[in-house]
């Protein structure tokens, strides 16, 4: 037998007792052991000592005779082996002599660019399969409803309607209407729309107007963002536009009853409130017009003039107006003041008086609180419960200090302004400029939006007025002009226009800003917004229904109103 063959005679015993030597200096030290009470007896540990090094000499010698051979090296925990000194080397951070290469699969840097919307989306359905819902984003949890909500909104479809110039900048309002067709009744979606060269113009959002030989097609214009060659945008809504009514003075205000403009399966809006802003020769008006019986088509002047009640006159301006929930009463802002009107008689009752203008109103859910923004800046809660309503020489008088950046400006003594009325001057807060609209929150009763003329939105709790916004919502400009806040059904989302044309839109709980562009050729004054309910559009001889359904959404847009005309904008 070849001796060779045999591990045992090939290994040199100087060799072995060198590379059992490398081993030890190179393998990591123990620490050395506590003291414990020993779980073995002596002649155990003898024998347990011997068995261990008969079997580590075994596994070296196995080694040694690999290596020897020219074999692969075993692999040893915690030791790599080195070809060309032949040695084992404890893995301890990097190799030594080795220098340290950056990964080839990882990404380069490049510039940080806006993500289209397919992208993000795609990063977000990709969250929400890893993370499900609720899913986490930045740090924050979200909503994958909502966060996609966002993304949608910030990417809007907008159209431009062609001769309706003019038309809807003073005030805009959505209603469903009932009309009598030769097919029979037949419920469509109106917009009413007023301007400020004293027009009122009845605009049906469908295609019913148009199997009649009467008034103007307005037809749209895909303006935002431009799209594609062979690209094509299916139109969400058309309008039609009947012959206008016209008034004497400015169309300063148009509310509906209730929160929103529509309801469906019940009661419709009974009537829609109506004023006018004045003029030199007479003060403004409060008009009603009558919607509870259906408008028989075609759809004249005279039809609608018909349909038009003036319900009180005023020696004054009238700037703006809001409407109870149930409609029975309406209050109306003037240069004196704020007055309440009731409906149904057309007694005026004053609660608020005072020589600074009312250019904002909102009623409280409960109708019995009123928000009053003044052109001082000023914002004033008023109790507007009929218990409470005097003649205007009874009300109480009451000194409010100005707003605080006034109230020291070039003056060594504080600053006031004289109102009289059922006010709380604690639970009155200020903003820079002259208050231009203001919005309840519905969802949240306590909640409310405010703007004035220096480009400053805010969020307030009513409840904690004294200790200032909740939130604020930066990037809006203006300096003078009365533009008008608007919300989405769902309260999540705030759009205004700016003087500067740009329609910029909010999230309303982050303050963050998703969308701002220029589609206009002029200031975006007036908004309204789609109704939660549901209600039919007829497109290409089918019925859609826009708006939401049993809390899902379908879509939401807004219409709004400009000098240059009206615009459709899908957020989504």
């Amino acid at each position: 037998m070849d001796n060779s063959s045999s591990p045992s005679s090939a290994v040199n015993p100087s060799s072995l007792l060198l590379f059992n030597q490398t081993l030890l200096r190179t393998a990591p030290r123990r620490l050395a052991p506590t003291r414990r009470r020993p779980l073995t007896t002596p002649s155990q540990s003898h024998r347990l000592v011997v068995l261990l090094a008969v079997e580590s000499q075994t596994q070296s010698l196995a080694l040694f005779s690999s290596l020897t051979r020219g074999d692969m090296p075993q692999e040893l925990p915690g030791f790599y082996f080195d070809a060309e000194k032949n040695r084992y080397f404890p893995i301890k951070g990097p190799i030594p002599g080795s220098k340290s290469k950056p990964s080839s699969s990882t990404p380069s840097p490049t510039p940080t660019r806006h993500r289209p919307v397919s992208s993000r989306t795609s990063i977000l359905l990709e969250a929400r399969e890893l993370n499900g819902n609720p899913l986490w984003l930045k740090r924050a949890k979200c909503r994958f409803q909502d966060e996609f909500l966002k993304i949608r909104a910030s990417r809007p479809q907008v159209w431009a309607f062609h001769g309706t110039d003019k038309i809807a900048d003073g005030a805009l309002e959505q209603m469903r209407l009932h009309i009598m067709t030769p097919e029979g009744q037949t419920a469509t979606v109106g917009l009413l729309a007023g301007g400020r060269n004293g027009s009122l113009s009845f605009c049906e959002v469908g295609k019913v107007g148009q199997h009649f030989d009467y008034g103007v097609k307005c037809m749209p214009e895909h303006v935002w963002p431009l799209k594609r060659e062979h690209e094509e945008c299916k139109v969400p809504v058309h309008l039609w536009r009947p012959p206008t009514v016209q008034f004497s003075s400015d169309v300063s205000c148009i509310k509906m009853p209730g929160r929103r403009s529509i309801t469906v399966d019940g009661d419709h809006i009974q009537h829609a409130l109506i004023t006018t802003l004045g003029s030199e020769r007479s003060g403004g008006s409060v008009h009603i017009l009558n919607l509870a019986e259906p408008f028989d088509f075609p759809l004249r002047t005279s039809t609608v003039r018909q349909r038009l009640h003036n319900v009180a006159s005023f020696h004054c301006t009238i700037w703006t107006a809001d409407c109870s929930s149930n409609g029975s009463r309406a209050i109306v802002g003037t240069n004196l003041g704020a007055a309440l009107v009731n409906l149904e008689s057309g007694v005026v009752s004053w609660v608020c008086r005072g020589k600074s203008d009312v250019l904002a109103l909102q009623f409280d859910q409960s109708g019995n609180i009123a928000l009053c923004g003044f052109r001082n800046g000023a914002i004033v809660t008023v109790d507007v419960r009929e218990n409470q309503a005097v003649s205007s020489s009874r009300l109480i008088s009451h000194q409010i200090p100005s707003s605080p950046s006034k109230r020291f400006r070039g003056h060594s003594q504080k600053q006031w302004f004289k109102l009289s009325g059922k006010i709380y001057p604690i639970d009155t807060t200020y903003m820079p400029k002259s208050i231009c609209s203001l919005v309840s929150l519905q969802l949240y009763d306590q909640y409310f939006l405010a703007s004035s003329m220096d480009g400053t939105i805010n969020l307030y709790d009513h409840r904690q007025i004294k200790k200032g916004p909740v939130q604020s919502y930066e990037g809006q400009v203006n300096s003078h002009t009365r533009t008008q806040l608007g919300t989405d059904p769902s309260e999540k989302f705030l759009l205004s226009g700016g003087e500067d044309f740009y329609m910029r839109l909010w999230n309303i709980k982050s303050g963050k800003l998703l969308f701002e562009d220029r589609f206009s050729t002029s200031v975006p004054l007036v908004s309204c917004c789609q109704s939660t309910e549901r209600y039919p559009s007829e497109l290409d001889g089918r019925q859609y229904h826009m708006g939401y359904s049993h809390g899902q959404h379908e879509s939401w847009g807004s219409w709004v109103g400009s000098r240059d005309g009206l615009y459709y904008v899908q957020w989504y």
